[in-house]
């Protein structure tokens, strides 16, 4: 008698980590990514420059769309290092290499705004204690 139904081998879904990425894949998306990631940077970039521009020299606005800026490539750099986490897990050596080294880049540029920023916003002087009596050179009443 023959079989009705013949024995298939089950199949396997290959996970990501399972193989290495093929090394053209891995290049295209290392390549796609890193222009992707660049148009993405420099627009934003553009869009708080131009909104710092509009608050017309007012500190308030001026600080908002640098604290903005600030706050939004924290978040862009923590989404670099997952795609790097991604393509580490996907086994894709040049993806990897590509992110990491935007995520330095990125990293650079947000030291940078952030030290710029705490520069232009030094910390308030300290207040002097309760019994502070100012000392004037010749009055003698310096301790």
């Amino acid at each position: 008698m023959t079989d009705a139904f013949p024995e298939h081998p089950p199949l396997r879904r290959g996970r990501p980590w399972s193989s290495r990425t093929s090394r053209g894949a891995d290049i295209v998306v290392a390549v796609f990514l890193f222009i992707g990631e660049a148009a993405v940077y420099m627009g934003m970039t553009f869009t708080y420059g131009l909104e710092g521009w509009a608050a017309q020299g007012g500190p308030a606005g001026l600080d908002a769309a640098r604290l903005a800026d600030i706050a939004w490539m924290e978040g862009f750099l923590c989404v670099l290092l997952a795609f790097a986490a991604l393509a580490l897990l996907s086994r894709a050596p040049w993806t990897v290499v590509s992110q990491l080294v935007v995520a330095g880049i990125v990293a650079v540029l947000l030291v940078s705004a952030q030290h710029d920023y705490d520069r232009a916003h030094p910390a308030p002087a300290p207040t002097p204690r309760a019994g502070y009596s100012p000392c004037y050179s010749g009055s003698g009443t310096c301790d």
